[in-house]
């Protein structure tokens, strides 16, 4: 299953996220999971909303140079080699994967590994080939983490 983030070149400057964040909180729109690259003077984030396309019509609104980028959400074991197991496959059928984050969402069982990838309709059906889970868009925005602490 196909979902969606949004990425956004930048320069890496002091603000930046702080602008993005603040145009989205603003449209109330929910940042899922984020991650900041940066090489030099230039980077990207790569943003996990609750609601994509209008997160992305309101930023560029805004003057920000926001895509939308499909990416596949794909459920792995929280444990040892639960991505490897994952990356191995996908190698294995040569796939590249060009950008990837993960996150946990019940610790020593379930995780999420978010792919972007060479062929998304090649790993599509490897995935479901070997039995992996994916997240469609509304699960993602939806998901909540298992949490063990309180706050």
């Amino acid at each position: 299953m196909i979902a969606y983030q949004l990425t956004i070149p930048t320069e890496n400057t002091p603000g930046k996220l702080a602008r993005v964040s603040g145009i989205l909180s603003r449209e109330k729109i929910n940042i899922r999971a984020v991650t900041i690259s940066s090489y030099g003077d230039r980077g990207f984030f790569n943003i996990l909303v609750d609601d994509p396309k209008p997160a992305q019509k309101a930023l560029v609104k805004e003057g920000i140079d926001a895509r939308l980028k499909e990416v596949i959400a794909v459920v792995i074991e929280d444990k040892p080699g639960g991505m490897d197991k994952l990356v191995q496959l996908l190698a294995g059928a040569g796939i590249n994967i060009e950008n990837a984050y993960g996150f946990v969402l019940e610790s020593n069982k379930t995780a999420v590994f978010v792919v972007d990838v060479s062929d998304l309709d090649k790993t599509q059906k490897v995935l479901k080939e070997h039995k992996f889970k994916t997240l469609t868009p509304e699960a993602l925005a939806t998901i909540e983490p298992f949490h063990y602490m309180k706050y």
